[in-house]
């Protein structure tokens, strides 16, 4: 069976996976019930009451919400970890055109790939979301920035809108991803960095400097996955006009606020999936490991505020 497995670290160090830190792997496949059926044979315990159902229900319900479906508290080796079951063509269709933004917003972060098949579309999917993030970004920040407020606002991308930021998460989580992890960031974007007209790096500074003008933005914009311009379309157009999108994204381009409005969308596309992938969580998790793990996510979030505030 094709299989694409992809170690996913947040909120740590990337370089060196402390043990109290849950490991979270990701493994796109191609064919969901297959899997689910071989999984379920070899690890029946790592599900929750819906292993009763079989694995085409259980691919049914990984199609909702962000279109994966996670094992989470399993342990391993003597360590938890959790992980994700997504369809090959679901993960290429958020990388490309951020639908969720769920998955796609974990790879705009270092991971590490233990495994992959030689998939051109997954490849150019991976490098053309990586892109997008930096595009969106740019919208984002001023004219002049440092490296760091970039990866910064990268890496908080798939945040803005989730409701678990307000609770269960630690609000210093972008930071904590961040901070340690600048080289990492480096490494995964300086190609596109060097390689992007709109952008004046100076890497021995640690400095960039970009394209602010009503057609820099527009240009911008323009190269923006789909999902991200059709909410940004709603979100500017008033109902019933049904103007043409190129037409709204050179308003919003001349917009000073053209930053904010594009915050919004990615919020708005965060906001859905995050919430509609929580709910699921409590199927797909059981009762006691979903009270577990809020728990834990709780802790996380008292320990870094108390940590903020000493």
């Amino acid at each position: 069976m094709n299989l694409n497995c992809l170690l996913t670290l947040e909120n740590q160090s990337f370089s060196l996976y402390p043990q109290n830190n849950m490991l979270d792997f990701v493994f796109a496949v191609d064919d969901s019930v297959t899997w689910h059926m071989m999984n379920l044979l070899k690890n029946k315990s790592h599900y929750s009451f819906l292993k009763v159902f079989g694995p085409k229900q259980i691919s049914n319900i990984q199609s909702y919400g962000a279109g994966i479906y996670y094992n989470t508290l399993v342990p391993c080796n003597g360590r938890m970890i959790k992980y994700g079951v997504i369809s090959t063509d679901t993960l290429i269709d958020d990388l490309l055109h951020w639908k969720t933004l769920y998955v796609a917003g974990r790879l705009q972060k270092p991971v590490k790939i233990l495994t992959q098949n030689e998939n051109g579309k997954l490849q150019a999917a991976l490098v053309s979301n990586l892109k997008s993030a930096v595009t969106a970004a740019f919208l984002m920040l001023p004219e002049s920035f440092s490296e760091e407020d970039l990866y910064m606002q990268i890496a908080g991308l798939s945040y803005s809108g989730d409701f678990r930021m307000i609770i269960g998460e630690d609000r210093s989580k972008v930071q904590n991803i961040v901070k340690p992890n600048v080289p990492y960031f480096q490494k995964l974007y300086s190609n596109i960095l060097q390689d992007c007209p709109q952008v004046v790096y100076k890497h021995h500074l640690g400095r960039l400097e970009i394209d602010k003008s009503p057609e820099g933005q527009f240009a911008q914009l323009m190269a923006l996955p789909r999902s991200l311009q059709q909410k940004i379309t709603s979100l500017v157009d008033p109902p019933g006009k049904n103007r043409d999108v190129e037409e709204i994204l050179l308003q919003v381009a001349h917009d000073p606020d053209c930053g904010f409005v594009v915050h919004q969308g990615i919020s708005g596309i965060v906001r859905s999936s995050s919430i509609v992938q929580s709910a699921k969580t409590i199927l797909t998790a059981g009762a006691k490991k979903s009270v577990t793990y809020s728990m834990k996510k709780l802790y996380k979030m008292t320990k870094g505020w108390l940590k903020k505030t000493s």
